[in-house]
């Protein structure tokens, strides 16, 4: 066994506290400080009407939050929730300025948070407020509708039986403001009778955070599922905490000046702790959009002069390629991350030159970083100072970290696995204090996934440079395995979406029975829809795009499998491409239909 050498990044001393107690509590007994900022500081804007919170408020607002989940029986004659130190809170929204406050009001009570992907249907929240064992729901009056489905259809429990479990947070900020506004417009024949969070707020407030050390549950993110039902990923407060310090140096932020624009969804790790908490340990202003639309995506930089952006790949395509880019000033940008999908080289390249056009002495850093759910969301981050460019690059493992790339086609007991030569392709296994608890009431796949010795198996393939930067390869079980050759879907994804009709793309390996191998696909969507209309201009395109690709990569990696063309290729809301619905669309297709895309 061969743990990696040291990182670039220095390791950290960690803490054993809550999340709560390591950013909102002060060194000193000063006032005009929480969490060793300063409190007047506005930590989180809205985008569309730049209603702000400042730390005091978050703090103030969170403790108060605190004490009515915990310490009242009833609000305004409506039953209040009543939970206890280690219950289960489930929030379902979209971003806004209300989620941070739910998330700190629940770790102050000493509460774990359960995020829901609001693409959610009622069946799949079902699954994920009962495996989670939720006492309550946190939601908005535009995904009540879901709520009520899921309790009424899927659960089959009566009004009476579930409406003091549903909080509705309100679509203003009345709240926040103090201005008097109803914060519950009537949307629903029941919706009068349901408690409301701006009920719970200014009616008391805990004097301080529960004292947790550190392992406790603070949130819970459930896994994308690509394998069976979603899973409950156990993220602890010192797992959060540790993540935080570990990132500390991801980029030279100035307290007070610096600012990120929010549009990465909360309920995902990487929004949860990169926008959400990171915000708030870094002393910088998070910027909210409930989602990502470019227009208002540049206009916003340019508005609220933008340092730094938390992206995924898609978000980077669509900018390569809109106008709005021109059209505002988006030189304030200094940082552009991108994580929880690959980014190629080439992408990664073409935005780099798109956003290079800048007021003189400014610059732009557009670099990649690795992290899972399980990892807490950051594993490998690129230091700034190292000066070699590294394209196609995650960065190196951060400094708390011990890594290790074991042969991908071992599949016998954990303690004989061997670990790959420097350069070679291996599965990437890790430990350290960002790794998860486990896996929620799952004892198969935690046993599955983490080895005896602490290490989580990835699945994810990864290349070690001399240097000790990493390259993700792709999923283990997705690599394409062409006479021989191994084919990362991910490389070829890369370089096609710099073709200048292709809008997206997802490739896959399809069985090749007579050769008794498996042939790359692609599958793309196209820029322009109206100049593929005709089955011969889909046929023309097709066959242009492989042989496009030919004078790019090694003969192994040739398109032999065709190119089909499609509407959409289906993702997971952080962006991930779902391979596995891309080879479900293989298996139904005609088996003579590979010929006629040849």
């Amino acid at each position: 066994m061969a743990i990696q050498p040291n990182s670039s990044f220095p390791p950290v001393p960690l803490h054993e506290c809550s999340i709560f107690t390591r950013l909102l509590s002060n060194s000193t007994n000063d006032p005009n400080f929480v969490g060793n900022f300063q409190a007047s500081a506005p930590v989180y804007v809205d985008a569309a009407t730049e209603i702000a919170l400042t730390r005091s408020a978050l703090k103030t607002l969170a403790l108060e939050f605190a004490w009515a989940l915990t310490k009242v029986e009833s609000v305004g004659g409506k039953k209040a929730p009543r939970l206890k130190r280690g219950d289960v809170l489930l929030i379902f929204s979209d971003n806004s300025l209300a989620y941070p406050v739910v998330m700190f009001g629940a770790f102050a009570a000493g509460l774990c948070c359960t995020l829901v992907n609001i693409a959610y249907t009622a069946g799949e929240l079902a699954h994920q407020y009962n495996d989670s064992g939720a006492k309550t729901v946190l939601t908005t009056p535009k995904y009540f509708k879901v709520v009520q489905e899921m309790f009424n259809n899927v659960l089959g429990l009566k009004w009476d039986d579930w409406r003091s479990k549903v909080v509705i947070i309100p679509d203003d900020f009345g709240w926040v403001t103090k201005d008097g506004k109803s914060g519950n417009p009537v949307f629903n024949e029941a919706s009068e009778s349901l408690l409301r969070l701006d009920d719970m707020l200014g009616i008391g407030s805990i004097s301080e955070e529960e004292k947790l050390n550190g392992s406790e549950t603070a949130f819970m993110c459930y896994s994308s599922g690509t394998t069976g039902k979603p899973k409950g990923v156990e993220t602890t407060h010192q797992n959060a905490v540790a993540i935080l310090d570990m990132s500390f140096y991801l980029a030279a932020l100035v307290p007070g000046v610096d600012s990120v624009l929010a549009i990465l969804p909360f309920y995902h790790i990487y929004g949860a702790v990169f926008l959400v908490l990171f915000s708030v340990y870094r002393g910088i202003k998070c910027v909210i959009m409930p989602r990502f639309d470019p227009e208002q995506y540049c206009m916003n930089v340019e508005k609220f002069n933008i340092t730094m952006a938390m992206v995924v790949p898609p978000v980077l395509v669509v900018l390569s390629r809109h106008p709005a880019v021109d059209k505002y000033d988006l030189s304030s940008l200094k940082w552009v991350y991108s994580g929880a999908a690959p980014l190629g080289a080439a992408l990664q390249a073409q935005v780099y030159r798109l956003l290079s056009k800048r007021k003189p002495g400014s610059t732009i850093h557009v670099i990649q970083g690795y992290g899972l759910t399980e990892s807490t969301g950051a594993s490998h981050l690129m230091p700034l100072w190292f000066d070699k460019p590294k394209p196609g690059s995650v960065g190196v493992l951060l400094g708390n970290l011990q890594g290790r790339l074991v042969d991908p086609n071992h599949d016998g007991e954990d303690h004989l696995a061997k670990d790959v030569k420097e350069g070679e392709p291996g599965e990437l296994w890790m430990r350290g204090p960002s790794i998860m608890k486990g896996y929620l009431n799952n004892p198969t796949a935690n046993k599955n996934s983490i080895t005896a010795d602490g290490y989580f198996k990835t699945g994810d393939i990864a290349i070690r440079d001399e240097d000790g930067f990493y390259y993700i390869v792709n999923r283990k079980k997705e690599l394409i395995k062409y006479k021989g050759f191994q084919v990362a879907p991910a490389e070829l994804e890369g370089v096609l979406l710099t073709h200048p009709d292709i809008a997206d793309v997802g490739v896959i390996g399809i069985e090749d029975i007579e050769e008794a191998t498996e042939l790359p696909r692609a599958y793309i969507v196209h820029a322009n829809p109206s100049k593929v209309s005709t089955d011969e201009n889909r046929q023309a395109f097709s066959k242009s795009v492989a042989k496009w690709l030919e004078n790019k990569v090694a003969r192994h990696k040739y398109l032999r499998g065709g190119v089909v063309l499609i509407d959409e290729i289906p993702k997971s809301a952080s962006g991930k491409i779902l391979h596995r619905h891309l080879r479900d669309l293989a298996k139904r297709e005609q088996p003579s239909a590979l010929k006629s895309k040849l």
